[in-house]
């Protein structure tokens, strides 16, 4: 499971000119899943992402996380972050999870989110056509991947 995540002052998802979800200040979390993704990857990383301090203290101190700041998090799937750019120009996605096994795994992954962040996470729409708003605070953008723990 690989993740983006971005330090957002504001960020929201519309999908067909209508607004689906939007946030206020936290964290725009986008998801790309594989097959050999668990339910530990889920969990390890739902709880790195909470954890991670990248919100100012009182002194401009990178200190605080999402949770202590009361902030928000949108969470989007994005197949792309699973892409192989080693041959040629055109990006392979095989590893890529198909919508059987990413939709359930993406679900798991909103609801174990919301349990650490202590409130209902805002999503995307899985395979939706999706325009992504943000306005990215820092900027500050973290590339985390379960495959890479060490």
């Amino acid at each position: 499971m690989r993740t983006v995540i971005q330090r957002v002052q504001h960020a929201s998802v519309t999908i067909d000119g209508s607004l689906k979800s939007k946030i206020g200040k936290g964290m725009l979390v986008l998801v790309g899943i594989e097959d050999r993704d668990t339910q530990e990857d889920i969990e390890w990383l739902c709880k790195k992402i909470c954890n991670l301090r990248i919100f100012d203290d009182e002194n401009g101190v990178m200190n605080r996380s999402v949770v202590e700041i009361g902030g928000e998090i949108l969470v989007v799937s994005q197949f792309t972050l699973q892409a192989s750019t080693k041959k040629g120009n055109r990006p392979s996605y095989l590893k890529a999870s198909k919508p059987d096994f990413a939709i359930p795994m993406y679900e798991k992954f909103c609801a174990e989110m919301g349990l650490h962040l202590g409130k209902e996470v805002q999503t995307g729409t899985f395979g939706a056509d999706m325009k992504v708003e943000l306005l990215n605070d820092g900027p500050v953008t973290i590339w985390i991947d379960t495959q890479n723990k060490k």
